[in-house]
């Protein structure tokens, strides 16, 4: 299973590596066709907004074969193509065993992150895509199951069934990103973007404690995560 997901994470970065080696000719070209033209000395406010879809959890989980389900929508907005607000709506899921102490769990739920990216490239607005760095702020409110098997009672003997269903929970999370976005035919674009997650809260009962948590993952102090996105600028 890490093997695959491996060469997953190399398939990705290489198809992004061979779009982006492809940028300087392009680039050049467009730079060449604004110079003959006349550069404007001020960009518009306003550059438009694109809509993504992240596809990498989606593969993970039906090709891969991973317990964990993940996607999302993405929106964002350029403005003076220089700072990029950033809305992002996605729904996590999970269903898995541990095979070493039969331990049970279950939760699906949304998520949402909002946040702002920073196109580092933005003097450079001949660019067919950007390198940008980001902050997310991300919640989500869901509720999950957890079981496993009986516990012993050490003052009165017998088991106690540890079975608990519908446990309701929230979390919370900041996120710092660093992405890259490369046009790949007229509107659409992808890209890729590795996040580094910081756990703010998450609830907890006295009977158990959340394993998984829809959009940051297994929970944890803090997650690294690859997120692949395909995307398309709206006309405006």
């Amino acid at each position: 299973m890490k093997k695959r997901t491996s060469r997953f994470i190399s398939l990705l970065w290489l198809i992004s590596c061979l779009c982006w080696s492809a940028v300087p000719v392009q680039a050049q070209q467009r730079q060449d066709r604004k110079d003959a033209a006349g550069t404007p000395t001020e960009v518009p406010f306003y550059q438009g907004m694109a809509v993504g879809l992240e596809v990498a959890g989606p593969i993970s989980h039906y090709v891969l074969g991973s317990d964990i389900f993940n996607t999302e929508l993405q929106l964002q907005c350029n403005l003076k193509n220089r700072f990029l607000p950033t809305l992002e709506v996605g729904y996590g899921k999970t269903d898995s065993t541990n095979d070493d102490n039969d331990m049970h769990y279950k939760t699906s739920a949304p998520y949402f992150r909002i946040g702002m990216d920073y196109n580092v490239f933005h003097k450079k607005p001949y660019l067919p895509g950007y390198l940008a760095v980001g902050l997310r702020y991300a919640l989500s409110s869901f509720k999950y199951d957890v079981g496993g098997p009986d516990m012993e009672d050490p003052h009165y003997g017998g088991s106690v069934p540890f079975r608990y269903e519908g446990i309701k929970s929230n979390a919370s999370w900041i996120e710092a990103v660093v992405g890259v976005k490369v046009r790949i035919y007229k509107a659409f674009h992808m890209g890729w973007s590795l996040r580094y997650k910081m756990r703010l809260s998450v609830g907890a009962t006295e009977n158990a404690v959340p394993w998984y948590v829809p959009g940051f993952g297994k929970n944890s102090g803090t997650a690294f995560n690859l997120n692949y996105h395909l995307m398309y600028n709206l006309p405006f």
